[in-house]
């Protein structure tokens, strides 16, 4: 199973997205903001990392940003979690070097399915 970084500020939807992914059988850890993802990610080295786009210290975009310049994890894919549907906020995510977006509200295997199928592209055992 793979290792998940979670990076998401409000503390129900990151215990529920751990639980989800727990049951699922993947490792998980979580961070509260943007700049502790950052922070993180190369100590724990995920396989895939699932980022709000809106959180305090640091947004989604901004810490996409920093972690594709870090060499040490640059290949993890980062996937935007977001209320937000526009067009343009999925751009700017895509551009920030974000390979999906899923959009919430999102039921639990919709979410296990889409992380199935994302890791399946990395060829990531999922």
């Amino acid at each position: 199973m793979a290792k998940i970084l979670i990076a998401e500020d409000e503390r129900d939807i990151r215990d529920l997205i751990e639980f989800t992914l727990k049951y699922a059988g993947h490792e998980v850890v979580k961070a509260a903001n943007g700049a502790e993802a950052v922070e993180l990610a190369p100590q724990v080295m995920p396989d895939l990392i699932l980022m709000d786009v809106r959180m305090p210290r640091m947004t989604g975009y901004e810490a996409c940003r920093a972690l594709k310049e870090m060499d040490a994890v640059s290949h993890v894919p980062v996937v935007f979690l977001s209320a937000k549907g526009q067009q343009s906020e999925m751009d700017t995510g895509m551009d920030a070097g974000a390979y999906d977006y899923i959009l919430k509200p999102f039921a639990p295997d919709q979410l296990t399915q889409r992380i199935a199928e994302i890791l399946a592209k990395f060829g990531i055992e999922g």
